[in-house]
């Protein structure tokens, strides 16, 4: 059995689930998650059952075993009658050798890149297609997207990237002078560019981004189906993301092989953290 240990906001989850599955094919394993740590965790919900994921949650006799032993200094617990290898993320870059793996394992990290699971990517983005359909909201902004000639995706990430310091000082955030010189750059590409703006601080959004023309803001509907926004910034031809994993998913699952993506070539503001695998390399950073 493959387990993951979910934790975090959706983009997160997305990554360690697909981590997951991507070791659970290859491997010939079943494929299960792990979401004790995400129920104390209070921040965010889970939100992977909105899609087409082929995983359940440990059962709750699953879950006391895995709690019992995962409480000891020891390399290997019991969970559902195997022995199960704990593999502990010890930094954010690729670790190609665990692609081979095949034994049983218990996944903790957030995997944030797509060298994980590049070779099934048909697979997971259609496990992360929607389960149910866009909301009213949604579907008239689907709509409205998949009627522009060139639709491109813009993505502000504030929240507690601002109010935290703590996330502040791991994260930053992307300036207004950067989103200036990336909508240049797409603007310079496309013939009649049409900017869909997605943030979670659209009001700093209008009186902070380039004033274009056609441009539409797109509000947040603070529904809990943060994932169908997801699925909007996907329906664009082209995207700019920030260094979010929400607008990350954005653009990856877009599956239009010449779409053009720019993202932040800092993606942390702490020195300390190594992103060089977490943007693709088809992505341009800037």
């Amino acid at each position: 059995m493959i387990i993951s240990r979910i934790v975090g906001g959706i983009g997160n989850q997305m990554f360690q689930y697909a981590m997951g599955r991507s070791l659970a094919i290859a491997s010939g394993q079943q494929f299960k998650l792990d979401l004790s740590s995400l129920k104390k965790y209070k921040l965010r919900d889970y939100e992977l059952n909105q899609f087409c994921i082929k995983a359940q949650p440990l059962s709750k006799w699953e879950q006391k075993i895995r709690q019992k032993y995962s409480s000891l200094a020891i390399a290997r617990t019991l969970v559902s009658a195997a022995s199960c290898l704990e593999v502990r993320e010890e930094d954010l870059t690729f670790k190609q050798e665990l692609k081979g793996l095949n034994s049983p394992a218990y996944l903790v990290g957030y995997w944030q890149s797509e060298k994980y699971f590049n070779e099934i990517a048909g697979q997971i983005r259609h496990d992360f297609s929607l389960k149910s359909e866009f909301t009213p909201a949604r579907s008239a902004m689907h709509s409205k997207i998949k009627a522009s000639a060139d639709p491109v995706s813009v993505h502000v990430r504030r929240g507690d990237y601002v109010t935290n310091p703590r996330a502040n000082a791991i994260h930053g955030t992307c300036e207004p002078d950067w989103y200036a010189a990336a909508m240049m750059q797409m603007q310079d590409q496309y013939d009649n560019l049409e900017f869909f703006v997605f943030s979670d601080d659209i009001a700093w959004s209008k009186a902070n981004l380039p004033d274009y023309p056609a441009t539409t803001f797109v509000e947040p509907q603070g529904d809990g189906r943060d994932v169908e926004d997801i699925h909007l910034m996907a329906a664009c031809k082209s995207h700019i993301v920030a260094n979010s994993s929400f607008s990350w998913w954005g653009a990856w699952l877009n599956p239009r092989p010449n779409k053009k993506v720019i993202a932040p070539r800092k993606w942390f503001r702490s020195a300390e953290m190594d992103a060089r695998d977490l943007i693709p390399d088809s992505w341009q950073k800037l």
